[in-house]
């Protein structure tokens, strides 16, 4: 099976809540699934975990920031893509603390913009008690061992 390198981030405002996009599939191998996750994507040839990471950010979020930080999290687990097909994820996480929650939509492509329709900023006790289906699983976890 490939693997599929990615790089996810938890953008963290100053409430400390983090932001979460809710991913709508209608049609094609994940037709029906509905599900909030954080902002990231594939790593590219030549790129490293990190730069991933900041290029991620700017595309889905309009944020641009010189560093990410360190990885603060990573799991692996097989994923079925939008075609279909089936590849073992390694996800590493990083953190960016941004001082206000304007995001932009500029840089989506045009199945980020189909798929990605609402997002939110969510605390630590609303992803403990969310009955909404959030990847990854352990978010509040993970964001709860940063402080």
């Amino acid at each position: 099976m490939r693997r599929r390198p990615s790089s996810r981030l938890l953008v963290i405002d100053p409430d400390s809540r983090v932001l979460l996009f809710r991913f709508v599939h209608n049609h094609g191998p994940l037709a029906g699934q509905t599900y909030w996750a954080t902002p990231g994507g594939a790593v590219e040839e030549g790129e490293s975990f990190a730069d991933a990471a900041r290029r991620e950010l700017h595309e889905e979020t309009g944020i641009l920031v010189d560093a990410v930080g360190q990885e603060v999290a990573a799991r692996e687990f097989v994923l079925q893509l939008l075609d279909g097909e089936y590849v073992t994820a390694d996800e590493r996480f990083f953190v960016v603390r941004v001082a206000n929650r304007t995001l932009s939509r500029d840089h989506w492509t045009s199945s980020e913009i189909e798929l990605m329709t609402d997002h939110l900023w969510w605390s630590v006790e609303e992803l403990r008690f969310t009955s909404e289906v959030v990847f990854p699983e352990k978010l509040a976890d993970i964001l709860a061992g940063l402080d």
